[in-house]
């Protein structure tokens, strides 16, 4: 056996070692950018239908101003109507105090919270600087767990931003830094306007897991230039044990221009299947509530599993 070869198959082994969490967004992420509102009802049906496909962690709503998102308009009335399962939890965002008052008042099980590594989009996506959304974000998680409630806190754009360009690898390990402090229960990087490529994101969160060798890292990828899937493949070779996704690949954000979707629930299990990773997910469940979501929003999805198939076909029965 060659070098190389022997490399290949010890980082294959490492992968298929890992548990994976697969954490669905699209309920939140993924409809607060579509120019669909979906009614309450309908939201529900998305996410039993999330549910159906096997995923036990689910972000459902976000606690902001109508007046900015209106599709987030019903947070309090989709979190009155989430079905009750004991193996499931259910994450709320909050952007300032008043959003997670709001949460705390309901009963979500998390509460996310967001801080943004540039001025110009921490002042446009939360009417904050970057500072003052590390020290927001680390008052709220002393709160919150004050409250018995669990908390992750949101770096976005740590891989560039619409307005100031690139972002240094150095920025974004010294805010996780910071906010490590406050101790949250998970620190989750988000590439959110999709510019992230598989080099920064190995060098990134290979500086995390050296710096914070005990927190719990998220990968939040949007596959705005076609990386994500790869960007997702990256981050769990460095040992990142969730992944945030979206079925179909819906999202974005709607302060971020030209920010698409994000990375595809079916897409992503398919290629981790491929791999011998068991998510607990049902590719057959994925790729069909893709479809009924494409109808409901009278559009082709960007995700290419839903459209293409599985493949072999025993693979979507058995994952």
């Amino acid at each position: 056996m060659g070098v190389e070869s022997y490399r290949s198959q010890q980082t294959s082994l490492m992968i298929k070692t890992q548990n994976i969490e697969i954490v669905d967004v699209t309920a939140r992420d993924g409809l607060q950018n579509e120019s669909v509102i979906f009614t309450t009802e309908d939201k529900i049906d998305l996410i039993n239908r999330s549910i159906e496909t096997g995923v036990k962690r689910l972000e459902v709503a976000s606690f902001v101003h109508p007046k900015y998102v209106p599709q987030m308009a019903d947070a309090e009335a989709v979190i009155n109507n989430l079905p009750e399962k004991d193996n499931l939890t259910y994450i709320g965002l909050a952007m300032n105090e008043r959003g997670v008052d709001r949460a705390l008042n309901t009963k979500i099980d998390e509460i996310g919270l967001v801080v943004v590594a540039t001025d110009t989009f921490a002042k446009k996506n939360q009417n904050q600087t970057r500072d003052s959304s590390i020290k927001m974000a680390s008052s709220m998680v002393k709160k919150i767990k004050s409250e018995g409630r669990k908390v992750n806190v949101t770096i976005a754009a740590s891989f560039g931003c619409p307005f100031e360009g690139e972002v240094e690898i150095g920025t974004v390990v010294e805010m996780a830094q910071q906010i490590a402090f406050s101790n949250p229960d998970e620190i989750s990087i988000a590439d959110t306007i999709g510019v992230g490529d598989p080099w920064k994101v190995k060098e990134l969160f290979s500086q995390l897991k050296s710096e914070l060798p005990t927190m719990p890292l998220r990968a939040h990828f949007h596959n705005t230039r076609n990386t994500g899937l790869a960007n997702v493949y990256t981050a769990i070779e460095c040992g990142v044990n969730s992944i945030d996704v979206s079925i179909g690949g819906i999202g974005g954000c709607p302060f971020a221009p030209s920010a698409t979707g994000n990375v595809p629930s079916e897409d992503v299990v398919y290629m981790l299947g491929r791999n011998g990773i068991d998510t607990g997910l049902s590719l057959n469940k994925l790729i069909s509530t893709s479809q009924w979501l494409s109808k409901k929003m009278g559009k082709t999805l960007p995700g290419m599993v839903s459209r293409a198939g599985s493949f072999p076909e025993n693979l979507s029965r058995a994952i």
